[in-house]
């Protein structure tokens, strides 16, 4: 740490998502060494939380064929939640064959969709059959890892359009019963607004209170920062992001239209710092992290900060700012 807040103090607990959400967008394989490095250095810097992986059909998502390689080279840190991802049992199976070899994700993931042609096109399965699906892998999984369920499109799907609180509420009390205890929502196509957001959360957590929210939003149309806000005001303190706002949908499954990218960790961290909420990150090591996402991909990324440097109204932060990535400088 360098001395800019002291570690694990914090009021919110943000997931940095780079690794996996971020980089199933990416058409170029990442070097298996070089994710875990920058998965180390998240985690060095304070995130509680990284998604780390997915253990999905290299078939489909190429990005993910070296999981189980890529999970056994990150050591086991004390209060750190390393998260992959599980799309069906057979995940689970291999989540299992890595945590039964001594090493792997502590955390995983579980997914439905919250419209019947989302989880047709994204799960190639229909929502009963999902559910039919998670409850098989939920049985697997035991108490070997913290379990988060996460519904996709929860405020509003790219082909239905609107999507009933009620048919969301539905889905949380389903997790609830199969003792899934965090469930993110989904913003999968940036289609919430700061309105939306608190009315759903208000539902929510007066319909299902023993349910921890975790709050994933796409800056699709440019609200993700005003939509992490609004749900902190309404009582959410787990957080999704991914350094320079990378990430979407996989390769070669493009829905939405245009950019789909994740909420950006060094905005959302500047935001939440500046406002007096405690994000327990350390902000040079967020500077220095955030360059290095962007020298790993070769290219300038989405943040803000990343350009203008940390607001200088935050108590310990640093002028520092990074040049824009040039593949030939």
């Amino acid at each position: 740490m360098s001395g800019n807040q002291p570690p694990n103090v914090r009021d919110v607990v943000l997931c940095e998502c780079f690794a996996r959400d971020g980089l199933q967008h990416e058409p170029v394989f990442m070097p298996t060494p070089q994710k875990a490095a920058l998965i180390r250095q998240f985690a060095a810097i304070g995130f509680e939380r990284v998604e780390a992986t997915s253990y999905s059909n290299p078939q489909v998502v190429p990005q993910f064929a070296d999981a189980s390689e890529l999970l056994a080279a990150l050591p086991r840190r004390e209060a750190t939640f390393y998260k992959a991802t599980c799309a069906n049992l057979h995940a689970v199976e291999r989540a299992m064959a890595d945590h039964e070899a001594g090493h792997g994700a502590n955390e995983i993931s579980f997914l439905v969709s919250a419209s019947e042609s989302h989880s047709k096109r994204n799960l190639k399965r229909g929502r009963a059959e999902q559910w039919d699906n998670i409850a098989r892998m939920r049985e697997r999984a035991g108490s070997a890892f913290r379990i988060v369920g996460t519904v996709s499109v929860a405020f509003g799907c790219p082909f239905e359009g609107h999507v009933e609180p009620r048919s969301i509420v539905q889905d949380i009390e389903s997790f609830a019963r199969l003792g899934i205890g965090y469930v993110a929502l989904g913003d999968t196509t940036g289609l919430a607004t700061p309105r939306t957001v608190k009315a759903l959360l208000k539902t929510l957590m007066a319909e299902v209170p023993e349910v921890t929210l975790v709050a994933h939003f796409h800056d699709s149309r440019g609200t993700g920062l005003v939509n992490c806000l609004a749900a902190y005001e309404a009582g959410v303190r787990f957080f999704d992001s991914a350094f320079g706002g990378v990430g979407g949908h996989p390769a070669g499954l493009a829905y939405g239209g245009g950019y789909t990218g994740n909420v950006c960790t060094e905005d959302l961290v500047n935001l939440f710092e500046s406002l007096g909420v405690r994000t327990g990150i350390d902000l040079d090591g967020l500077m220095e992290a955030a360059e290095a996402c962007e020298r790993a991909l070769l290219r300038p990324l989405h943040g803000h900060v990343t350009r203008t440097g940390l607001s200088p109204l935050i108590a310990g932060a640093s002028c520092k700012l990074n040049e824009p990535y040039r593949v030939n400088p």
